[in-house]
Parts: C-alpha cells; sequence; structure tokens
C-alpha cells in the first residue's frame, strides 16, 4: 500500500492549476479505499490523523459569531484518537491552545499514560487570530506546510480530517501529499438547499411543499404567489439561501391579510420588503436579496403545527460507498422563529427514533449513489398527528461536521460503546446505556475572567469532572473562548436523560454561584441527583445563563 508521490517543492506545488490539484486530489482519495480496509479497522495499525477544523464557510456570517476561532477547538476530540497506541495526530489551529486545555483532554484517555499519548500529539497553529478560514491561512504559509509535512510519522498511511471540504482543503490534502476523508469539493452542490429537496425527492421522504433553483426576486416572487394560490389557508413561508447555514440564510414571509384573487402575484412583491422576516436580527432586505441572487435558492412552505419538534438523525458514508446511521438527536432551536440551533440531547424520542433512522438509510442512500462519502445530517420537523404518530418532513442535509458531532464522538471515545440500530440507543462497552445533554452555546458575561484552570477547580470541587469509572460527568470544549468571550460548550453524560440533566443543571448552578454570588466550590461535592432540573424538553437555555442565538452547524 504506497501512497502517490510528487517530487515538488511545496512552492513548486503551490503554483498547481486547479486542474491539476484536481487530478492529484483523486490519486489521493483512491489511496483512501486502502486506508479504509487495511488501517482504520485495527486497533495497533500506524497511521497519522491531520486535523485541519476550519470553518470554511461564509465568513461574512462567521464574523459576526464572538470568539469564532475557538470553534476549531470543538474538534479537540480527536484528541481521544490517541488512545490507538500507534496512532499520531497532528492538530493545527488558527491560535496556540492553551497547554491546560490539551492536559485536559488527553487526562480523559481512559487507560493511556499521558506522557504516551502526549508523544504522538502534534500541535501547531498560524498564529493568526483574522477572520479568514483556518485552511485559507495554512494555505498562505507554505513554511507551516512544509512542518505539517515533516511532521508525518507514518505518511503511507496518513489522512487528513476537516470540519468541511471546499476547493481549500482539496488543495491543502495535495499540497500535504495525504487523502481527504470528506466530500469531494466537486460534490459541495449536494449540500445546498436546492439539491437537498432534489435528494429528498429521490429518496421517496416527506419533505414541505416548494420550489426549488430558484435564481433572483422574481423567481421569490413567483414561487411565494404559486404555493399561495396552491395552498390557499397557507400562513407563512421560508426564503432559504442555498448555502445559507445556522439559520442565518432563512427568512420568513409572512401571508397575512393577503388577498385570495389573481392579484396574489402583485401584493407579494409590493409587500416582499416589508414583511420578510429574517433570523439574523442585523439582516437587511436588500443584503439578503443580493445574496440569494449570489447564492440561488428555494421557497417552501412553513411547517406549522402544535407540539411540532425538531430532531435530526446523523449518518456515515464510508470510502467503499456503505453508509449507516449513528446517531438520532433532539433539537434544541431559539430565534424568532426556532430556527436557529442551540443545543442537543440524546437520543431522538422513543416515539419516533427508528423512524428517523430510515429516513437517515434512505437519504444516505442517494447521497451515496452521487459519490458523496464522509459525515452527513438531515435535520427535520416532526409534527404530530391525531392518530399518534408523527409527520417529519426532512429540511436540510448538511455534509460536514456538525454541532451533533462531536458530542456524540465524545461519548463514543469516553466509553468505547456503541450505537446500537435496533433500538436507536446507546450502550457502552459494558452494555450501559448513555444519554446526554449538549451544546456549543452556553454564555454569561459573569464567566468571562474564568481561565481554563479555573473551570477545571469548579468540575472537581463539584464533582462534575467525567468520571471514568460510573462514565458519567460533564465533558467541556470551546474551553478556550471562556475567559475573553464568557462561552463555553458542554456535554453532560448520564447513565438515564434525567441524570444528564442533573449534571447539566449542577454545572450552571456552580458557574453561577462561583461567578456571579461570589460563591465557593461546595466541600464535599453534592450528587448531581439532587440538582433541581425542570420537566424533559424545557428550553433549559433560558434557566441560569443565555444561550446566544447562534449556529455555526
Amino acid at each position: 500500500m504506497i501512497r502517490p508521490i510528487f517530487n515538488e517543492t511545496i512552492f513548486d506545488l503551490m503554483r498547481l492549476p486547479e486542474a491539476k490539484i484536481r487530478r492529484r486530489f483523486n490519486a489521493f482519495n483512491a489511496h483512501l479505499l486502502d486506508l479504509y480496509e487495511e488501517v482504520l479497522p485495527y486497533r495497533h495499525t500506524p497511521r497519522t490523523v491531520i486535523v485541519v477544523p476550519s470553518l470554511t464557510l461564509d465568513q461574512e456570517v462567521l464574523a459576526k459569531i464572538p470568539g469564532i476561532n475557538y470553534y476549531e477547538q470543538r474538534l479537540l476530540y480527536y484528541l481521544m484518537m490517541l488512545q490507538l497506541p500507534r496512532t499520531q495526530v497532528i492538530f493545527v489551529t488558527s491560535e496556540s491552545i492553551d497547554p491546560s486545555i490539551v492536559d485536559y483532554f488527553l487526562n480523559l484517555l481512559p487507560g493511556v499514560p499521558g506522557s504516551h499519548a502526549r508523544d504522538r500529539l502534534t500541535l501547531l497553529a498560524c498564529h493568526d487570530a483574522s477572520s479568514l478560514s483556518l485552511t485559507e491561512k495554512i494555505l498562505a504559509r507554505p513554511r507551516l506546510i512544509q512542518r505539517i509535512r515533516e511532521s508525518i510519522r507514518y505518511p503511507n498511511s496518513a489522512y487528513m480530517e476537516c470540519f468541511n471540504s471546499t476547493p481549500h482543503e482539496r488543495r491543502l490534502s495535495v499540497l500535504l501529499g495525504v487523502p481527504l476523508y470528506a466530500l469531494d469539493p466537486d460534490l459541495a452542490k449536494l449540500g445546498n438547499k436546492s439539491w437537498n429537496r432534489q435528494l429528498f425527492r429521490e429518496a421517496g421522504v416527506l419533505f414541505p411543499d416548494g420550489f426549488e433553483h430558484l435564481r433572483d426576486t422574481q423567481d421569490v416572487i413567483k414561487a411565494l404567489a404559486a404555493l399561495k394560490k396552491k395552498h390557499p389557508d397557507l400562513r407563512r413561508t421560508v426564503v432559504k439561501l442555498n448555502e445559507g447555514f445556522s439559520g442565518e440564510g432563512n427568512a420568513i414571509f409572512d401571508f397575512s391579510d393577503a388577498p385570495e384573487d389573481d392579484g396574489i402575484e402583485s401584493w407579494v412583491e409590493k409587500e416582499l420588503p416589508r414583511r420578510l422576516r429574517f433570523e439574523n436580527p442585523t439582516e437587511t432586505y436588500e443584503r439578503f436579496m443580493n445574496k440569494f441572487q449570489e447564492m440561488e435558492g428555494i421557497v417552501e412552505v412553513f411547517i406549522e403545527g402544535e407540539n411540532k419538534r425538531s430532531p435530526s438523525v446523523q449518518g456515515l458514508i464510508n470510502p467503499l460507498g456503505q453508509g449507516t446511521v449513528v446517531s438520532t438527536h433532539e433539537q434544541i432551536l431559539g430565534g424568532p422563529t426556532k430556527q436557529v440551533y442551540l443545543g442537543a440531547t440524546f437520543p431522538a424520542s422513543e416515539e419516533y427514533r427508528l423512524e428517523l433512522q430510515e429516513i437517515g438509510r434512505r437519504v444516505g442512500h442517494a447521497l451515496s449513489t452521487r459519490g458523496a462519502i464522509g459525515r452527513f445530517s438531515v435535520d427535520f420537523v416532526s409534527v404530530p398527528r391525531p392518530d399518534g404518530g408523527w409527520d417529519h418532513y426532512s429540511l436540510e442535509i448538511n455534509l460536514r461536521k456538525g454541532g451533533t458531532t462531536h458530542p456524540f464522538m465524545t461519548l463514543k471515545f469516553l466509553t468505547h460503546g456503541e450505537y446500537n440500530l435496533e433500538d436507536g440507543m446507546y450502550y457502552t462497552g459494558t452494555g450501559q446505556p448513555r444519554y446526554y445533554y449538549a451544546t456549543d452555546n452556553l454564555h454569561s458575561d459573569a464567566y468571562k475572567g474564568l481561565t481554563p484552570d479555573d473551570l477545571m477547580d469548579i468540575a472537581l470541587c463539584e464533582g462534575l469532572h467525567f468520571h471514568g469509572g460510573t462514565q458519567e460527568g460533564m465533558v467541556f470544549h470551546l474551553i478556550g473562548a471562556l475567559s475573553e468571550y464568557g462561552k463555553l460548550g458542554m456535554v453532560a453524560i448520564g447513565s438515564t436523560p434525567e441524570r444528564a440533566e442533573s449534571y447539566y443543571y449542577t454545572t450552571l448552578e456552580a458557574l453561577d454561584r462561583v461567578t456571579q454570588n461570589g460563591g465557593k466550590c461546595q466541600n464535599p461535592p453534592r450528587d448531581p441527583s439532587e440538582a433541581t432540573a425542570p420537566t424533559h424538553f424545557k428550553p433549559w437555555w433560558d434557566a441560569h445563563a443565555s444561550l446566544e442565538n447562534e449556529r455555526t452547524t
């Protein structure tokens, strides 16, 4: 198993035209099949994993999120791969990671001496806090690329992982001389909203009525008018940018007081600037419609209903084109019309999680037939029917790692368990079920000034730190954003949904007591089951600290 080798210098490679980059990328990624069959399934086989956690998305949107560079640290769960005794991890970031954060993740590793794991970890940084994506920063630094190449211990079994895949990641994989375990950027269109609707149609799953591949304002007007004519009782529709994410590219159009005659199209044209409401409160009509003309998009019916929910299903397609469902979640959403991701609980409701799995399987099959590999997720709006069942409307496909990826992978790496497709549950290596509450968006100004060491001290004193023996507790991420921005991510793992919820609330109580009221850590710590927690699925972001209305997944 020998990877393709090219002898140019980094500076020669950086001058390659895109056509040659594509050809070399295809040659490297053909090697990914060998890696998947001969390396990845085996614990003791040497390998090098190069993690480039770049959010290569709309930088105008990302720039509005405080501390966005720290979101790269969500993929620090890859450090847990150092449990594999012959695995090297190279982790590249925009800015250097605080050593205490690295220690925190290494100390979570079960059964591995920290010194052994650290010897197989290479941390590199661009020392660049600008708004450019991490991958663009790396591509602008040929000496850094050379350092990454020289750091690879196992070049014949090395590969690159990323948050999402674009031509920038493709070029970087070629410059590094390793395959990219992610979607081919030439297939990125499969992840836009118009192609999502086309894939749902091919998969034979339920999705909202609407129109795709719309090009400009006039197309939007005609689509809105056509939907109102088709559905006279229609109250609201959603206008979505093809490449929008985090709910930032969504806008609601309200049909209140709309005429019922043939004048509907003229009415829509007149009312569109006034009635279009955006999930992002800083968005303007002119800017949104300019983006629409640039990205194109869709218009579809806004699904109404009492007690509707927003679950999701996650899947993985391997390099052989074989797919499987890996998890389901209940998403917790915020924003004016509840379209902005705030957090998630695992697993999805027992009432329908197996139904979500089947939809995920069918969508995954449609994706794999078009050549997609890597992680994907499908977001839904689920509405109860009078007969007691549920209608699951597929809304969008995310062809990247997302907000529900790192909590599940954290659970999996810490407990050495498996997701059971027969009941949609997760069981540890000893056969015990586990649940979690997770968020990327915990925020309070009172948390500003807390260092990573302060957070560790609070977690230990309060008995919240994840315990390898009980396989319960709190795992933190986004720790680097805590002191400057008062932001934090958490995964609360418990043996029951109530235990997971209690760990979450006990952590909030402790942080509030220590930061807002000048309190101290408790000694001895209280059992998390004694924490006061509201009923399941209550909007828990309103409890003690605010969760910002933002989404990066």
